[in-house]
């Protein structure tokens, strides 16, 4: 049975890799807009088991991985910035302040439809940061912008936050990887075999 990411997001491929198991990555097939009255956490885990569900038909023996990040500040979910000018409203809005990030993981058998699911919770808080630090870190740092709320822990990033609490580092990069490894694990397949 071979192992599907149901994501182009090179962060996630790079996630996955570290357990040294071959897989493929392939777009999934899903519109991502919240659902009226759908809490953060309610939308990431649908959209993460719709991401493994919709490949099913491609991959009728594989496990399909599907993930989903959503991001919370004053009950409001905070999405990609979309532009450099929104990055910079968004960084701002959340500067000094606490943000909760739902990493959300499916893990879908298309063999036996078995549908395996979890989250996990990320507290991060931002350094209370200028506008010409936001317009600075933006701009060294492009592929911030396609990150919720312009955001991203890795490289220069880290400058951005004093606080990050978690159960595991990797789901603020997109993938709660030790509880993928336990699902895996559930499945038969065991990463340190």
């Amino acid at each position: 049975m071979h192992i599907v990411l149901a994501s182009t997001s090179r962060y996630r491929q790079e996630i996955i890799a570290r357990l040294g198991l071959p897989f493929c990555a392939e777009p999934p097939v899903c519109d991502e807009t919240p659902l009226p009255g759908e809490t953060a956490l309610e939308t990431a885990v649908r959209l993460a088991r719709v991401k493994a569900q919709s490949l099913a038909g491609k991959h009728p023996e594989a496990l399909i991985i599907g993930s989903d990040q959503v991001a919370l500040l004053d009950d409001k979910q905070i999405g990609k910035p979309g532009g450099f000018e929104q990055g910079v409203e968004m960084l701002k809005w959340m500067s000094g302040r606490t943000v909760v990030f739902h990493s959300a993981l499916a893990l879908y058998n298309t063999a036996s439809g078995r549908l395996q699911e979890c989250v996990g919770i990320t507290r991060v808080t931002l350094r209370r940061l200028t506008e010409a630090q936001i317009r600075n870190y933006l701009t060294r740092e492009p592929d911030a912008l396609h990150c919720a709320g312009s955001a991203k822990s890795e490289g220069l990033g880290g400058a951005l936050l004093e606080k990050v609490e978690s159960d595991d580092p990797n789901a603020l990069i997109g993938v709660p990887l030790f509880q993928l490894i336990t699902m895996l694990g559930n499945e038969g397949v065991e990463v340190l075999k």
